[in-house]
């Protein structure tokens, strides 16, 4: 890391800056925290969240899931009692596993307000860590593009076969194949119903106007890749573009992803949410189902343990196969390792 630019993390409207720290590993142990010095954010203005005045001083609330609550106790205890002996306070935390609120207090305001602001930014350097749980999705699974989908890929294996790498174990379910627009950590039912509502809420301020409330008709056609090298492929993926030609979905796409990065349960990826659908990706080869990693932020990388396989043939056979248009009338918040009736993924909500 450059000291002179260091991780910024972003809380409440606010802007804090993540200090470099040397981290240790602990076989079956927690991991260690990082702390801001004794005297940061003493006198930080608490107008991003609510301190209340009580008989013996002051308490500050703050929702946090039940799985997080492992990295403020920390290791042994120490780092929850590091932050209470650094900021002169008490925090209390609801018994692993049950969902509530840790409640901080203490007899002066600014220890109270140190302590909440340390653990808002403790948490979000461990929420980043965690696997993705949902994501934003469209699906493409009607029965025309999974007919056509199944045809891509038994030509691949016809022409393609004896290519280095290529086999059947690469290809997407085609009952899941979809557009990805952004990943999120939903670690409790709290999270995953701000999600829904936020998703309500987008509805009604601009996808129902940029859609004229009628579905998007896209055509998917052409494949490309994700690397640079075509020898050396971990994805390969469809191209999805509007019919008349506008770039309506784009705009949605990139309209939802900017409200939910803003409402801090998404992550930014990358500037423009990059409209493409999985159709071989190297992380099904050992886990049929597995979904698409390629561009996830959250969670540990599975690059290493891939074998790449060599897509030049396919590029040049399939350059612009023609997967078929496809009617798209809703965005979905879907769940990770899970498959509804259809054999796609659960929704935990849609508009």
């Amino acid at each position: 890391m450059d000291v002179l630019r260091p991780t910024l993390v972003r809380i409440g409207g606010r802007v804090y800056r993540k200090n470099f720290i040397q981290e240790q590993a602990y076989q079956h142990e927690e991991e260690d925290d990082f702390c801001a010095g004794p005297s940061d954010c003493a006198d930080e203005p608490c107008d991003a969240f609510v301190v209340e005045e009580t008989e013996k001083g002051f308490q500050c609330r703050v929702e946090v899931p039940s799985p997080l609550y492992k990295y403020i106790i920390g290791k042994k205890g120490e780092t929850k009692k590091k932050l209470e002996t650094e900021t002169r306070t008490s925090i209390s935390i609801p018994k692993p596993g049950v969902e509530g609120e840790i409640v901080i207090t203490g007899q002066h305001r600014g220890g109270v307000i140190s302590a909440r602001t340390r653990i808002d930014v403790l948490l979000e350097s461990f929420r980043k860590k965690q696997p993705f749980t949902h994501f934003l999705s469209f699906a493409l699974n009607q029965p025309t593009i999974q007919e056509k989908f199944l045809q891509f890929k038994e030509e691949v294996l016809e022409k393609c076969s004896k290519d280095q790498g290529v086999s059947s174990s690469l290809f997407q379910n085609p009952a899941k194949l979809h557009l990805t627009l952004g990943t999120l950590v939903l670690l409790n039912e709290q999270e995953i119903q701000k999600a829904c509502d936020l998703l309500q809420r987008c509805k009604e301020d601009f996808v129902n106007q940029i859609a004229g409330g009628k579905p998007l008709t896209v055509v998917v056609a052409g494949v490309e890749y994700m690397n640079d090298d075509p020898a050396m492929m971990d994805v390969l993926y469809a191209r999805v573009h509007m019919k008349d030609g506008s770039d309506r979905l784009q705009v949605i796409a990139d309209q939802l992803v900017e409200r939910f990065v803003a409402s801090g349960l998404m992550l930014r990826e990358w500037d423009r949410v990059k409209l493409h659908a999985t159709v071989m990706n190297t992380v099904f080869r050992k886990d049929p189902s597995a979904e698409e990693r390629s561009n996830a932020m959250t969670g540990r990388s599975s690059f290493k343990e891939r074998e790449s396989f060599n897509g030049r043939n396919i590029l040049k056979l399939f350059e612009n196969f023609y997967f078929g248009e496809v009617e798209l009338d809703s965005v979905r918040l879907s769940q990770r390792f899970s498959s509804d009736a259809s054999g796609y993924y659960a929704t935990s909500g849609q508009l």
